[in-house]
């Protein structure tokens, strides 16, 4: 017996949500757009409202955010243009390049919103939450996450393969077992995890700009869960059928979104934010700059962030992995196709 959340959807509610995704996302991106235009003619909220760096976006900032919304909305409107689904294999595949990279970028202009959310969950942190850039932010990730989708369901349903589940024909099934690369990929998560802990113990846990308190105990705990025993969930048995210890539940199916979703998603917030502040950090050593000059009386050695941001990619990447694999792991098989 599998525990389900919430309402069970069925093929027909997804397709008809699959029919309304485009002119959604192009509704979205749009009235995102207007908004940036609207700020960037002279209109821009007082930059300590938006952020810690005193700009809501990163990477795609100023006209820049203009236009990569442009860029979306034109993407979204081919999409949705009558002859869409009857492109050539060329043309097709150009616009689904295209849109998978507006997308990604909408994504990365929005990472800060991992601060926000953390902030947000737990202010006594000490983590600063400003809610306008926050907005700003969800909006822009929000956008980027509906650009990826609709490019995803316009591939499926383009591309040769059942009719039923819409899977290519050489599309994988669902895995039988975990692979060995799952276990590589989980453990090497956790690994990551460690050397972060062992990066903020060789500085000392006193050198953190975080408060103590309440929240601090929190995030601690939801940190070492998030980096162990998460990344381990998504490969072994506990993570899909309860163990025998855990009161009324021992025996039954773990419901897949409760893994999946916090996998995918802490996975990504990771792997986006600590991305792009290794880019970042490498471009400014490159050009003779401290990445991380000593401020607001932080004075940390610039050899920790060496050792503990590319510890952060390493684990939201192995976790990244590891979420596919439990993906494909506990899929349900099309009965028409068996993918």
């Amino acid at each position: 017996m599998v525990i389900t959340l919430g309402k069970r959807i069925t093929p027909s509610t997804r397709a008809a949500w699959r029919r309304r995704l485009p002119a959604i996302a192009l509704g979205w991106v749009a009235a995102y757009g207007a908004l940036r235009v609207y700020w960037e003619s002279g209109h821009m909220p007082a930059r300590s409202r938006l952020s810690p760096i005193e700009t809501d976006l990163v990477a795609f900032t100023g006209w820049a955010s203009v236009a990569l919304c442009g860029a979306a909305a034109l993407v979204l409107a081919a999409f949705l243009a009558p002859g869409a689904a009857r492109l050539p294999r060329v043309p097709r595949r150009v616009l689904l390049v295209a849109a998978s990279a507006i997308a990604a970028a909408l994504v990365a202009s929005g990472a800060l919103l991992l601060l926000d959310v953390i902030g947000g969950v737990l202010p006594g942190l000490g983590v600063r939450f400003y809610p306008l850039g926050a907005l700003s932010r969800a909006a822009c990730v929000g956008g980027g996450l509906l650009v990826g989708a609709v490019a995803r369901s316009h591939a499926r349903r383009t591309r040769s393969g059942c009719a039923s589940c819409g899977r290519a024909d050489t599309a994988p099934g669902p895995l039988a077992r975990t692979p060995a690369w799952a276990f590589w990929a989980a453990y090497l998560s956790v690994a990551g995890c460690m050397v972060r802990i062992a990066a903020q113990a060789a500085v000392g846990f006193g050198d953190s700009p975080m408060s103590s308190g309440p929240s601090a105990v929190l995030f601690e705990i939801g940190f070492v869960l998030g980096g162990t025993l998460l990344p381990a969930a998504l490969v072994h048995r506990f993570g899909r059928v309860w163990p025998r210890w855990v009161p009324r539940l021992a025996g039954r199916g773990v419901p897949r979104r409760l893994v999946l979703w916090p996998g995918t998603a802490i996975s990504g917030a990771i792997s986006v934010y600590f991305g792009l502040m290794l880019a970042q950090m490498v471009w400014e050593r490159l050009h003779g700059r401290n990445p991380f000059p000593p401020q607001d009386g932080m004075a940390l050695p610039e050899t920790f962030f060496w050792v503990a941001v590319p510890a952060y990619a390493v684990w939201g990447a192995g976790m990244a992995v590891a979420a596919l694999a439990y993906a494909r792991r506990t899929r349900a098989a099309c009965r028409s196709c068996g993918r």
